[in-house]
């Protein structure tokens, strides 16, 4: 069932029969490519062989013919199956192929949608959220863009993640995020309802399609909000519109033209990546379905209920009542049942 994992195996112990060579041992650079690499399969090595050892331990198991130690042979099969069962399902969802993107830096975007003001602070929590949750993995956030709202809210914002394997922590996140809280303007304690909407983009890196510079109108003009002595001085921000498509990037982050112009085209390229990706999609509408990490802006992925101080995720009806750390950016055990719920559909798919 697993025969590609011996080979798998067998580059495993070469690769750390490779460490041992004082030529490796004394070279850095390749030393760490090495180690990269034997950590990069070490996982499914090592589930592969508690398989193998389960498997023997049960057929040695089977072959006692002793009376005396028969019924301890019995409890030792049903065990032993059952963790078979278990290590069978890790092994399959190690070998099932890795999404290429997860590596890359995320770009995100977050706007409130149903709620006005208060779908505005919500946009906010979540922006606050997501930086505690990147910066808890060690991970470099830049804000590109954002324009608050005088009250703490925020009515849009664009930042990128950067670090390796952002892209694998956040692509769930996209889709609908609704709220139900007292607002701290509702007189009568009454629950309200509002959503902000949250797009999550791999950075690309590889785009096989063109940009014509007669297609993007490029406009400049003073940041406006929050940003240093250099805001509303100088004509810095940059707002580049591709034409054909009607994408529209605006950056007004950095002190420079040049800065904010390199910023505002690595998201335009990932916008349009992601654009020409979708209409390819479409083609695998139906099979997309089923995927956990497909949701788009809308589709209502998640409710923040402050009353019951709960969280739930409505993709696989998982409900943390944690909801204050949830949003101080402890979110990792959510991702992590998503990725699970995620690698079982495209385990039962193959």
């Amino acid at each position: 069932m697993f025969e590609e994992v011996s080979v798998l195996e067998e580059k495993y112990v070469q690769l750390l029969e490779q460490l041992t060579l004082p030529e490796v041992f004394n070279d850095f650079a390749r030393y760490s490519q090495i180690s990269k690499e034997v950590a990069k399969i070490e996982p499914t090595v090592n589930a592969y062989r508690k398989y193998q050892k389960l498997l023997k331990d049960i057929s040695a198991a089977q072959e006692i013919t002793d009376p005396e130690l028969a019924e301890l042979a019995k409890e030792e099969i049903a065990a032993n199956q059952k963790l078979l069962a278990s290590t069978t399902e890790e092994l399959q969802m190690l070998l099932t192929p890795k999404d290429e993107r997860d590596d890359a830096n995320v770009i995100i975007e977050i706007r409130p949608a149903a709620g006005g003001d208060e779908a505005c602070l919500f946009a906010s929590v979540l922006l606050r959220m997501y930086s505690l949750y990147a910066t808890n993995l060690g991970f470099k956030i830049e804000i590109t863009d954002i324009e608050e709202n005088g009250i703490g809210g925020v009515k849009n914002v664009t930042f990128l993640v950067k670090g390796e394997g952002a892209f694998s922590k956040f692509k769930f996140e996209s889709g609908v995020h609704r709220v139900q809280r007292v607002p701290e303007t509702e007189s009568q304690g009454r629950v309200h309802t509002s959503t902000a909407t949250v797009a999550v983009l791999p950075e690309a890196t590889t785009v096989d399609f063109q940009i014509d510079e007669k297609d993007l109108r490029i406009d400049v003009y003073r940041a406006s909000g929050a940003g240093g002595q250099h805001i509303n001085k100088t004509e810095s921000a940059i707002r580049i519109t591709h034409l054909p498509t009607n994408t529209v990037v605006t950056c007004q982050d950095g002190r420079s033209q040049l800065a904010n112009r390199e910023k505002a085209m690595t998201v335009l390229v990932s916008k349009l990546a992601h654009y020409y990706q979708s209409l390819e999609d479409e083609k695998y509408a139906s099979a997309r379905h089923d995927q956990i990490g497909t949701g788009d802006r809308s589709e209502r992925i998640r409710t923040y209920n402050y009353p019951q101080g709960r969280v739930t995720d409505h993709r696989i009806n998982r409900t943390e009542y944690n909801l204050t750390r949830f949003v101080d950016g402890e979110i990792i055990d959510m991702v992590e049942a998503l990725r699970l719920a995620e690698l079982k559909a495209k385990t039962q798919a193959q």
